[in-house]
């Protein structure tokens, strides 16, 4: 079997693969997540890129040092645990995906936990809105999780749970300062988010889905329409020539396909499905940017080889690297 790349780039300024390492885990309760992006590199993910893309590969890494870990004992600053960590890490995040993206790189992110999204969509959408000026930047939100409480509705206080939140200004910067750094041209428009996959949703989290009219499949719609039929109504919804960019969390899939996750939720999506997402976007040829999040390698460590190859099919998937017989 051979491999065939198809990835469309019409809205990238050059052939060139930006990876940002965000080994970051400060945004959850439990630790490991930051080690995700070290076992996806190891695994020859990038290599493999490399031979079958043909574009060269720029890698960064966030953090030498993964952050200490802090008990659950510690105070939390208006409703958010580890807010400065995570403020201060996200925004290292945002400048290094900006200053990617604002070359026209495709830029893959790899997690981390899902506060990571803090960093990459702010960085992608201000990036977006300074290449093209009229076009705003699309996210899709692939996940069981909607992440989008705010601190003020949060049960948990884990920033994890919040990042839609913030990068739609839903969540304010703390009255201390963190996350002060995020500005207007961060920002995106709630009605260019869409969610796939959704099942464990908190009650606030669907009021404020309903309230700003969120476009939501969750696993219900999926198995109702299918995941083809899904496709076809979220890339009409977003438009043609809108810059696309798509979070990934690994849960989004049945834990059978991923069970080296923090927070696995059952009757997910199928691997064959999550391909069909990533595909269906690459072929877009508009899909400029990608996380993939929340593997982690110390939940489930005699499976995580079957994680790791779960988030590498979906990454490969997105960039038209598919087997042919």
């Amino acid at each position: 079997m051979a491999h065939l790349a198809s990835f469309r780039h019409r809205l990238l300024a050059e052939p060139h693969l930006a990876v940002v390492a965000a080994n970051v885990s400060c945004g959850a309760p439990r630790d490991g997540a930051h080690k995700g992006p070290r076992a996806i590199i190891e695994s020859g993910l990038l290599t493999e890129i490399q031979r079958e893309l043909g574009w060269p590969i720029t890698l960064d890494h966030i953090l030498k040092e993964p952050l200490k870990p802090v008990k659950d004992t510690d105070s939390a600053i208006e409703g958010m645990k580890r807010a400065q960590d995570v403020s201060e890490s996200t925004r290292l995040i945002s400048e290094h995906v900006y200053r990617h993206a604002r070359q026209g790189r495709f830029v893959l992110t790899l997690g981390g936990d899902h506060s990571i999204g803090i960093g990459t969509v702010t960085g992608m959408s201000k990036a977006i809105g300074e290449r093209f000026l009229t076009r705003e930047l699309a996210v899709l939100w692939i996940d069981a999780h909607a992440d989008i409480n705010t601190p003020q509705t949060s049960e948990s206080g884990r920033i994890h749970g919040m990042p839609l939140a913030f990068v739609s200004g839903l969540a304010m910067p703390s009255s201390e300062g963190f996350f002060g750094w995020i500005e207007k041209s961060h920002l995106i428009n709630l009605r260019r988010l869409v969610y796939i996959g959704l099942r464990d949703v908190d009650e606030a989290e669907k009021l404020i889905i309903t309230k700003h009219g969120i476009k939501a499949f969750t696993m219900e719609d999926v198995r109702q329409y299918g995941i083809i039929k899904v496709m076809d109504l979220a890339l009409e919804y977003i438009g043609d020539d809108t810059p696309m960019h798509v979070s990934f969390d690994i849960d989004s899939l049945d834990p059978k396909y991923a069970p080296s996750t923090g927070f696995p939720v059952a009757s997910g999506l199928s691997l064959e499905e999550g391909k069909h997402i990533s595909r269906r976007l690459g072929d877009s040829g508009n899909l400029v940017s990608m996380d993939l999040v929340e593997i982690n390698p110390d939940v489930a460590k005699c499976k995580l080889e079957v994680t790791i190859e779960s988030g590498n099919t979906v990454i490969k998937s997105a960039l038209g690297l598919e087997y042919t017989k």
